[in-house]
């Protein structure tokens, strides 16, 4: 399964850090590397590795097994009944193959082109925020991942990793850089010129969001942002007025954005 691996990748084989490199999971001895904050640790004690993953289900399981409540729920959620994840998951669903019979396969080619870039089958990744929370070295360790795998990964902006420091983890990577038009046009400037000048190729501009969705697991976990991470992007524009409180479903964060 093409998914599964590119999903092994990213989330197991390439990151070098200490907490991946034993397998993802926490040892009953001593102190995980990455903690929430008040001694409550991002990870769950488990056996399961991603190696183990037959499909995209049994990442997904794995991910519920290893990660604390408040961070599985923050990746496999979505906003208030979750009618549009639900819908979501039903149109993909629908996407089969078309079966074709008494045709030669010896030298199937799954390549194909995306806005002139290459990419080696047609599977990238979407943009999804803050991956410091599942594997230690972020979204350096995804873009490692997608360069190896040849397709495109889409940086949030929301990333915990700078959008130059993902450019220099994977020089030949095909980088998007995601956008949302914030209040503060002179921060949308600002993030495009840096994505431009780090050689991003393509901005994805979030265009349905007036207003973030409230995500209710958010609610109910009272997520908030690990003590050891940051919204890396937002660090290094100078005079940013970042508000104190980033919950992406709180309303700090909302009003700042939307």
């Amino acid at each position: 399964c093409l998914h599964s691996e590119l999903a092994r990748q990213t989330l197991s084989t390439v990151c070098g850090c200490a907490w991946c490199a034993r397998g993802g999971y926490l040892s009953k001895r001593g102190n995980p590397p990455h903690r929430l904050s008040r001694g409550v640790s991002v990870l769950r004690v488990s056996s399961s590795k991603m190696v183990d993953a037959i499909n995209l289900k049994d990442c997904e399981n794995i991910g519920r097994g290893r990660l604390a409540k408040m961070v599985f729920d923050y990746y496999a959620s979505g906003a208030e009944d979750e009618m549009t994840l639900k819908e979501n998951e039903e149109a993909f669903k629908r996407i089969t193959f078309r079966p074709r019979i008494l045709r030669d396969v010896s030298t199937a080619d799954l390549t194909t082109t995306i806005l002139g870039n290459k990419i080696t089958f047609p599977v990238m990744l979407a943009p999804s925020a803050m991956h410091g929370m599942a594997c230690g070295q972020g979204e350096e360790a995804t873009v490692r991942a997608a360069q190896a795998a040849g397709t495109i990964t889409t940086i949030s902006s929301w990333a915990t990793t700078a959008l130059e420091d993902s450019r220099a983890a994977a020089p030949q990577a095909i980088l998007w850089q995601q956008l949302y038009v914030y209040k503060d046009r002179a921060v949308t400037k600002k993030l495009v010129e840096r994505a431009e000048a780090a050689g991003y190729q393509a901005l994805v501009v979030t265009v349905d969001t007036p207003r973030l969705g409230k995500r209710e697991a958010d609610y109910r976990d009272k997520f908030f942002l690990p003590d050891h991470l940051k919204l890396a992007n937002f660090e290094r524009i100078v005079g940013t007025d970042l508000p104190a409180d980033k919950r992406p479903s709180g309303p700090a964060l909302a009003a700042w954005v939307a």
